[in-house]
C-alpha cells in the first residue's frame, strides 16, 4: 500500500494562523529557527493520533495569539483513492472529520487503524521514532517481517552429534520443553551424583581400612594344616575318651555291686536266722506238723534262691572286674592342651579368612556404588550435553536469524542476541553504524541510519508512506528514501518557505 500526502491545512495551529501545504514528491521546508518548520511536520501525526512525530501527546494551542478554534486537515491518496482526515479543538472539545464529515472518535480511529499500525507509520514517517522505542518493541517490529529459520535448517548447521541428539528429541518435545526437562534432570542428578560420589568414597575408605594383608589362599592352606592336626588329635582323644568312659562305667557298676553284696549278706543272715512260727504268718492259725514242715521247706527254698542270686551277682561282678582289668586309663590332657594351642593359632587365621569374605562383600558394594555413580554421571552428562546442544541450537538459530536480518541492510548492523557467561543467548536489540551504537551517532549519521532502517521496514511491511527528515542542514547528502520526502532545513535569516516539487 502506498500513502501519499496531497494537501494539508493548518488553522490556528501553534505558531501558524492559517497555512496550506501542497506536497510534492519532494517537499522542502526551509527558514530560520522558530519559523515553525518542525510544527508543520508534526501535523500528520497529530491528525492521525493527536501526538507529535515521536508519539508524545501534542498541545496544538496557539502560542503567541488567541483563537477560539484550532483545526487541521490532511488530504491523503491511498493506493490512488483520496481520503480527507482532520480534527479540530474548540473549547477543549475535539471534533473528528472523515472526508469533511464529522465523526465520532471511535469511527475516526477505526479508519486510521485500517490504514496502518501506529508504531509502523511513525517509524516510516519519522526516522527518529523507531530508535526512540524500547528495544524489545524495536526488535519485535523488525522480526515480525523476518521468519525464524526452521529447525531442520538450524540442525544442518550444527555439529553432527548435537544435531542427531536434538533431531530425535524435537520429534516429541519443543526446544523449550527439552530445556525444561533436562534442566530439571540436571538439578536432580547433580545432587544424586554428589551423594553417589560420597557413598563410593566412604565405601572405598572402608575397603582400604579393611584390606587383608595376607593372601586368602595362603591363609586357607595354613588353616587347613592346623585343622588337620586338630582332627588327628581329636581322633586320639575321642578314642581315649571312649575307653576312659568305659572304665568309669565299669568302676561305677562294680562299686554298686559291691555295695549291693554287703546288703545281700545282711539280708541272707536275717533269712537264716528267721524262726518258723507255730502259727501261719498270714492267717495266724496254729500250724500242724505237716504245715510246720512245709513252712520249713519254703524257707529253705527261699535260702536256695537267695544263694543263686548272690552267686550270679558275684559271677557278673567278677566278669566286670576281669573286663576292667583288661582296660587301661589313657591320660589325654597333653593332647587336649595341644588342641587348645592349635585352636589359638587357628582363630586369627579364621578371622583373617572372615575378613577376606567381608572385604569381598565390601568390594562388591564398592563396585555397585561405583556403577551407580558412573550411571548417574552418564545420565548427568547426557542432560548436560542436551542442554549444551539446546544452547548451540539457539546460538545457531540466532546466528542464522541475524544473517537473515542483516541481509536486509546495506550499511547498518543489527544485533539481535548477546551471549551470556553461561552460554545462554539473551535477546537484545542494537542498531550500529560502523560499529557505533545508534545512541552514539552524530546527527548526520543518525539521519542516514534512520533512513536506511525505515526503508527496510517499508520494504518488509509493503507499506510506502512519506518520510520527514528534520535538521537536514546537518547532512550534505543522503540516499533518496522510499516514498515522498519532506525535508526541513534551517536557513539563517530566511522566513518560512515551503516548496513541493514533483518528479520531472
Amino acid at each position: 500500500m502506498q500513502v501519499i500526502f496531497k494537501t494539508m491545512n493548518l488553522v490556528n495551529f501553534k505558531s501558524h494562523r492559517d497555512i496550506t501545504v501542497n506536497f510534492g514528491e519532494r517537499t522542502d521546508i526551509t527558514g530560520d529557527n522558530a519559523e515553525g518548520k518542525s510544527t508543520i511536520c508534526e501535523v500528520p501525526s497529530y491528525v492521525f493520533y493527536g501526538t507529535d512525530a515521536l508519539g508524545s501527546k501534542l498541545d496544538p494551542s496557539p502560542i503567541t495569539y488567541a483563537a477560539e478554534e484550532t483545526k487541521v486537515s490532511l488530504l491523503l491518496e491511498v493506493d490512488g483513492k483520496e481520503l480527507m482526515l482532520g480534527r479540530s479543538i474548540k473549547k477543549n472539545k475535539t471534533t473528528y472529520y472523515v472526508n469533511d464529515v464529522p465523526s465520532k472518535a471511535g469511527e475516526f480511529n477505526e479508519v486510521v487503524e485500517k490504514l496502518f499500525d501506529k508504531d509502523l507509520f511513525l517509524s516510516l514517517y519519522n526516522p527518529s521514532y523507531f530508535p526512540s522505542m524500547h528495544w524489545e518493541k524495536q526488535r519485535s517490529m523488525l522480526l515480525q517481517y523476518v521468519t525464524s529459520p526452521v529447525s531442520k535448517d538450524v540442525l544442518k548447521h550444527m555439529l553432527d552429534e548435537q544435531s542427531k541428539c536434538l533431531s530425535g528429541l524435537l520429534k516429541k518435545h519443543s526446544l523449550e520443553d527439552i530445556k525444561k526437562i533436562h534442566a530439571e534432570n540436571k538439578t536432580s542428578l547433580d545432587k544424586k551424583y554428589i551423594a553417589a560420589q560420597s557413598r563410593t568414597k566412604t565405601l572405598k575408605e572402608q575397603l582400604d581400612q579393611n584390606a587383608p594383608t595376607v593372601a586368602l589362599d595362603s591363609l586357607k592352606v595354613e588353616e587347613a594344616q592346623l585343622l588337620k592336626q586338630i582332627k588327628e588329635i581329636e581322633k586320639i582323644t575321642d578314642s581315649a575318651g571312649d575307653t576312659n568312659r568305659k572304665i568309669n562305667t565299669l568302676n561305677t557298676r562294680i562299686r554298686s555291686m559291691l555295695a549291693e553284696r554287703e546288703q545281700m549278706k545282711e539280708d541272707f543272715q536275717r533269712l537264716k536266722d528267721e524262726e518258723i512260727q507255730g502259727s501261719c504268718r498270714v492267717c495266724k492259725q496254729p500250724l500242724k506238723d505237716e504245715s510246720l514242715e512245709s513252712a520249713e521247706l519254703e524257707k529253705q527254698e527261699r535260702i536256695k534262691k537267695f544263694k543263686e542270686n548272690y552267686n550270679a551277682q558275684v559271677i557278673q561282678r567278677k566278669e566286670l572286674e576281669e573286663e576292667l582289668a583288661k582296660l587301661e586309663y589313657i591320660d589325654v590332657s597333653e593332647q587336649i592342651e595341644k588342641v587348645r594351642e592349635l585352636e589359638r593359632l587357628r582363630d586369627p587365621l579364621l578371622q583373617e579368612i572372615r575378613n577376606h569374605h567381608q572385604y569381598e562383600q565390601l568390594l562388591s558394594q564398592v563396585n555397585q556404588a561405583q556403577a551407580e555413580e558412573d550411571k548417574t554421571l552418564q545420565s548427568l552428562n547426557e542432560s548436560i550435553f542436551i542442554l549444551d546442544s539446546v544452547k548451540a541450537f539457539k546460538a545457531k538459530e540466532a546466528e542464522l536469524q541475524g544473517e537473515k536480518v542483516q541481509a536486509l541492510f546495506d550499511t547498518l548492523s543489527v544485533r539481535l542476541f548477546e551471549e551470556q557467561k553461561n552460554g545462554e543467548m539473551k535477546n537484545t536489540f542494537e542498531i550500529e553504524l560502523d560499529n557505533k551504537p545508534y545512541r552514539k551517532l552524530s546527527t548526520a549519521e543518525g539521519i542516514r541510519a534512520g533512513l536506511e532502517l525505515r526503508d527496510v521496514l517499508s520494504q518488509q511491511s509493503e507499506l510506502i508512506t512519506p518520510v520527514f527528515v528534520d535538521n537536514a542542514e546537518s547532512i550534505t547528502t543522503f540516499k533518496q528514501p522510499i516514498g515522498q520526502l519532506i525535508v526541513s532545513r534551517v536557513v539563517a535569516g530566511q522566513e518560512l518557505k515551503i516548496e513541493g516539487v514533483d518528479a520531472q
